[in-house]
């Protein structure tokens, strides 16, 4: 099967498509490389497109000869879609539109990752797909009308959906780098450099992190099954970790405290967030979790390595 990966280059992408490879899949990666890395796709025979999915020429294109589309490219992070609302709106919601239409001109599957950002103002935990919705970020509004277009597409064409609401996933190939990178690199590799850890607020905010292999996992699933459901499903497994927590977890590994420098609350940002996994257990029985502090090994492991690699060349 020839499965369309957009945004294939970045930190999911890259894993996801390491599987599919695995699988006897032939991948075709989309990714205009504004975040995502060549370099993540070295070794994998995979063919690398590169233009954005804001060109609906460049998507059809890319989409021809797909049985699947995976969804991934997205201009991500609640602070960046702040500063440029209009940006974040063009990628992820116009963008969006793109793949559903070349989706419809090929008759492929689309699975879209969406986020659990578009929860918002809803402090119900945990998180059910029935819950009403309500971002507080152009991010999250963003990522609920990418859904909201995928899954009434579903209904008026008949398209074959499955949208997969994502909550903080993090893992190996996961930028540390990047200006708006998430916390979980970002803390990893400042406390392997001696780097102080900035904690925004008193640091008591959860999150419900899941590992990269669990997503690729029901991904992966999805695609063989040909899944679909007639609303989002959350792709996390309950867990509730806050940021102290995290802090904590990198100390006991790594065996020493960490500097940590606390800066005010960022806009946006909802406080506390975990799933519900009834629904995602219900269609995907072998999904399973990978346990906090293994999948924070993992990450430790990975910078580890990408130190090596340079100090080598």
């Amino acid at each position: 099967m020839t499965v369309l990966v957009t945004g294939g280059a970045g930190f999911i992408g890259a894993n996801l498509v390491r599987a599919l490879v695995a699988a006897d899949h032939e991948v075709v990666v989309l990714d205009d490389l504004s975040t995502g890395l060549e370099s993540n796709l070295h070794g994998v025979d995979a063919r690398l497109v590169v233009g954005s999915i804001e060109d609906p020429a460049i998507v059809l294109d890319a989409a021809h000869g797909a049985s699947a589309i995976v969804h991934l490219a997205a201009r991500g992070s609640v602070p960046r879609s702040i500063a440029n609302p209009m940006a974040t709106h063009a990628v992820n919601a116009t963008g969006t539109l793109h793949v559903l239409q070349a989706a419809r001109e090929v008759q492929a599957q689309v699975l879209l990752t969406s986020s659990s950002s578009v929860y918002g103002a809803n402090g119900i935990l945990p998180k059910r797909e029935q819950m009403w919705t309500q971002p507080i970020s152009p991010y999250g509004a963003s990522k609920l009308a990418a859904e909201s277009y995928a899954l009434a597409f579903a209904e008026v064409y008949g398209l074959e959906v499955l949208v997969l609401r994502l909550f903080n996933v993090y893992g190996p190939m996961q930028r540390h780098d990047h200006p708006y990178a998430a916390v979980i690199p970002k803390f990893a590799w400042a406390a392997l450099h001696d780097q102080p850890l900035e904690v925004h607020g008193d640091g008591e905010q959860t999150r419900d992190f899941t590992h990269v292999s669990s997503v690729v996992g029901v991904i992966t699933a999805a695609i063989a099954d040909r899944t679909t459901m007639p609303l989002p499903v959350n792709l996390a497994f309950g867990a509730s970790v806050s940021v102290n927590e995290l802090v904590a977890e990198l100390q006991a590994q790594l065996g020493r405290p960490m500097q940590v420098e606390r800066l005010a609350a960022r806009p946006g940002d909802v406080r506390d967030s975990s799933c519900d996994p009834t629904l995602l257990i219900e269609q995907f029985p072998k999904a399973e979790p990978v346990a906090f502090s293994d999948g924070l090994a993992s990450v430790i492991d990975w910078l580890r390595s990408q130190d090596e690699s340079k100090r080598e060349h």
